[in-house]
Parts: structure tokens; C-alpha cells; sequence
């Protein structure tokens, strides 16, 4: 098997190639690359390899920049320091996702995942998403968020909240419990990150969880007005034209 590893710290990418050829002494490591740019100009003019091993956090970016520019079609086996971008290295192709510091245990399960997913990459069309969240476990999103606040960091877990929306020009978290927080990611970027089983995103400001719905009635011009079971600083209308999607996304549960 042919492998590629792209990984900004030279110290890290020696220890994992190190756990590579320890693993999969046949593996070959065909290239070693540090960045976004180097990553992109070798996946053009070279031949793709059977896996690669790709640090998100790289040092001219995130390495999801590199699936903008080439398409991937083999799967990737993202390595990092930080748990929060899980979804988008799933969406990304991502077989596998582990967290550095990794053990040797951990780098051999992620071959034997590489194993059992080989059928998927071999077509020209994405894997079915959410049978790899499901096999993956990683199904139900984001599980909490990291919180900075007085100093000191907290937890937050995503079933605390009942919505997260745009105050004045920042997402903030509301939970059930009233309290509020505010985030440093855009509402897009949450959006990525969460169940869409869970959470619907009623407009550009709102993204509610299910949980936190009490009622939903029509409202004028075939909109539908949504009533949550805590306060809310707005009026929560759904427009005409997501009005059928949130529907079917409240049926299909």
C-alpha cells in the first residue's frame, strides 16, 4: 500500500511513519509533505495513493482547503490535537479520526477500519454519510462544546442546548436551563458540526434542537411560527419556502 502523510510538525510525521512501518511493513511511504500547497501540487501530478494520513490543523491552514482544490477518492485518516472538527473529516472521506497523542493500538484499528471501508473508495461517488457516522459512532454530531468563559473553560453538552443564534453579531448558546454562552465559530460552521436529525437551522439567525420544540402553528404568507418550551428573544418563524423541509424534518424522526 502506497501512503501519503501530510503533516506540518516534522517531529510527528517521523513518529508516524515510524508506526506505519511497524504496523504495515509493506506499506511505502511515497511522500511526506508539510502544507496545503505542497499537498495539492503533489495529489495533481502524481498518482493517488491507497491512504493518506493527514494533520487537519496545517501550518497555512485547514486541511480541508485541499479537498476544494483535488478531488480524493482514496480514504484519509485524519490526525490532531483538537476533537472539534470530527464531522468535517468525516464528510471530507475521512475513514478514521484519532487524536494525538495516539497509541500503536489506535493507528492499527484505523488500518483495520481502512480494511473494512476499501469497498466504498474504490467508486467515483461519495460514501453514503450517515451509514459512516454510524459505523464510525460518530452519528450524533458534535457531542459538547468547549466554552470560554471568565478565564476558565467549561463544558457545554450539545443536548443542554436549546438553540444557538446570533446576538447582536456573535453565536450565542442558550440552554434549557437559561444559561448563555457565547462561541468564537460562525453559525455555519456549528451547523456542520451537529445532527441534522437534531438540529434545524429555522433561519439565518436560529438553530434550534428538537428537544427544545413545544409547538409549531401556521403563521401569515404560509409561514409557520415555532413556540420552544424556554424563552426566546425572538419571534421564531419558519419562511414559506423551508416551511415543507422543516416539516418533513420533524416527521422523519
Amino acid at each position: 500500500m502506497n501512503i501519503i502523510i501530510i503533516e506540518d510538525e516534522l517531529k510527528a510525521a517521523k513518529s508516524l511513519a515510524s508506526l506505519i512501518n511497524k504496523i504495515k511493513p509493506d506499506a511505502i511511504i511515497t511522500a511526506q509533505l508539510q502544507g496545503i500547497e505542497d499537498a495539492v501540487d503533489h495529489l495533481i501530478h502524481n498518482k493517488e495513493p491507497g491512504l493518506i494520513f493527514m494533520d487537519i490543523q496545517l501550518s497555512d491552514g485547514l486541511c480541508f482547503e485541499i479537498f476544494k482544490a483535488v478531488k480524493i477518492h482514496c480514504p484519509v485518516i485524519f490526525c490532531t490535537a483538537y476533537g472539534e472538527y470530527a464531522m468535517d473529516a468525516i464528510k471530507a472521506n475521512g475513514v478514521d479520526y484519532i487524536v494525538k497523542p495516539f497509541s500503536k493500538e489506535e493507528l492499527q484499528e484505523a488500518f483495520e477500519k481502512v480494511e473494512n471501508f476499501k469497498n466504498f473508495f474504490q467508486q467515483n461517488t461519495q460514501p453514503n454519510l450517515d451509514e459512516l457516522l454510524r459505523t464510525i459512532g460518530l452519528d450524533g454530531g458534535k457531542k459538547s462544546f468547549l466554552i470560554s468563559q471568565n478565564n476558565k473553560y467549561i463544558t457545554v453538552l450539545t443536548e443542554q442546548i436549546a438553540f444557538i443564534y446570533i446576538k447582536f453579531t456573535s453565536p450565542s448558546i442558550r440552554t434549557f436551563e437559561g444559561e448563555e454562552y457565547y462561541i468564537s465559530q460562525s453559525l455555519d460552521y456549528v451547523q456542520n458540526q451537529l445532527s441534522d436529525k437534531q438540529f434545524f437551522r429555522l433561519n439565518r439567525q436560529y438553530l434550534i434542537n428538537f428537544s427544545a420544540i413545544k409547538e409549531v402553528e401556521h403563521y401569515f404568507n404560509r409561514k409557520l411560527l415555532v413556540r420552544l418550551v424556554v424563552p426566546c428573544p425572538d419571534e421564531l418563524l419558519v419562511g414559506k419556502e423551508k416551511s415543507t423541509a422543516f416539516l418533513q424534518w420533524l416527521e422523519n424522526r
